[in-house]
């Protein structure tokens, strides 16, 4: 597995055909307890950049980017329930939503996960 980061926190991953996003492990541990997630419809035409889901946790709630343009094509359902996969489990279990790409090279720009981690150390 290998994520593309926005610097905003949020990743995005290649696997078969879709993209694969959701909330960095570092913004999964800042943001606190995660008690609700607000995720897009399938169907829905996402912008890089824009708002397209609500995080609320304990401390906040706070807005998620997408990562990539393209449509949702589905989303994580589990997250309804156990919306603490988020904390736990960010990078397999605690994504948003797989995404059909608007064009085939929809993580360039973003940043490698090497450049992601030494953003984040600074």
């Amino acid at each position: 597995m290998s994520e593309s980061y926005l610097p905003t926190h949020e990743w995005a991953r290649a696997e078969g055909g879709l993209v694969v996003i959701g909330l960095s492990p570092f913004a999964a541990g800042e943001v606190g307890e995660v008690i609700h997630v607000q995720l897009p419809t399938v169907g829905t035409v996402l912008t890089r950049g824009k708002p397209c889901a609500e995080i609320e946790s304990v401390k906040s709630v706070n807005d998620y980017y997408s990562p990539i343009d393209g449509t949702v094509a589905e989303v994580n359902s589990a997250l309804a329930n156990n919306p603490e996969l988020v904390n736990s489990d960010p990078l397999k279990n605690g994504w948003f939503a797989k995404i059909k790409p608007a064009k085939a090279d929809a993580l360039a720009g973003l940043l490698s996960a090497a450049d992601y981690q030494a953003k984040i150390t600074k």
